[in-house]
C-alpha cells in the first residue's frame, strides 16, 4: 500500500500549470502539505461532488490539465459523476482517488471499498478512456506522466495506507479559494 502524503508530493513535484481540484478531509490536506498553491481549488463541505467540479472545469478549460485529488468516500458518494464523465470524455482531466477503506473524515468507519466495491472497476464500466490501479510507491512516477499527457478521461485507483496524517488545513474561506484559483487559471500558459 502507498503512504497517501508521499504519493501526492510525488504527483505534485514540478507540476507546472497543473489544476487541481481537491475533496474534502484527507486530499486536500495531502495536497497542501505539497505547498499551499493559487491552481489549488479546495471543495470543502462538498462529498461527492468533487469530481464534478473537475469535470466542469475541465469542460470550461480544455487547453487545460486537470487533476481530482480526493478520496474514496467521495467518490462513493458520488458515483454517477463517473457515467457523466465517462460520456462527455474529457481529454484533459483525470481523478485520482486515494482509497483507504475508510470515511477518515467522520471516524474511519470501514468504507465500501472495505467491501469489495471495485471503483477501478466502476470507472472501466463508465467509459473511462484509461484505468489504472497503483498501489507501489514505482508506480507515481508513471501517474505523474499521465496527469500531465494522457489523452483522458483517465481514472487512477491508488490504494493507501489508513493512517491519521497531521492535518495541514489550507484556507477555509471558500470566496477567497475561488477568485485566486479564478485569477490564477485564467492566465495564458
Amino acid at each position: 500500500m502507498l503512504d497517501r502524503r508521499d504519493f501526492v508530493a510525488r504527483l505534485l513535484v514540478d507540476r507546472g500549470e497543473l489544476l487541481v481540484v481537491t475533496g474534502l478531509g484527507t486530499s486536500t490536506f495531502d495536497v497542501v502539505a505539497c505547498g499551499d498553491h493559487s491552481l489549488n481549488f479546495y471543495v470543502w463541505s462538498g462529498m461527492g461532488c468533487t469530481a464534478m467540479v473537475g469535470l466542469g472545469l475541465a469542460l470550461a478549460r480544455p487547453d487545460r490539465r486537470v487533476a481530482v485529488i480526493t478520496g474514496d468516500g467521495d467518490v462513493l458518494m458520488g458515483l454517477g459523476s463517473l457515467a457523466t464523465i465517462g460520456v462527455k470524455q474529457p481529454g484533459n482531466l483525470s481523478i485520482v482517488v486515494l482509497d483507504n477503506g475508510h470515511y477518515a473524515a467522520t471516524g474511519m468507519q470501514a468504507s465500501h471499498t472495505a467491501a469489495g466495491v471495485d471503483l477501478a472497476g466502476t470507472a472501466k464500466s463508465c467509459g473511462f478512456r484509461h484505468v489504472v490501479a497503483v498501489s507501489k510507491p514505482d508506480a507515481a512516477a508513471g501517474v505523474r506522466t499521465m496527469l500531465h499527457t494522457q489523452q483522458g478521461p483517465t481514472f487512477i485507483h491508488a490504494r493507501v495506507k489508513a493512517d491519521d496524517q497531521p492535518r495541514i488545513i489550507p484556507s477555509r474561506d471558500g470566496h477567497a479559494i475561488k477568485y485566486r484559483f479564478i485569477e490564477a487559471s485564467a492566465k495564458q500558459l
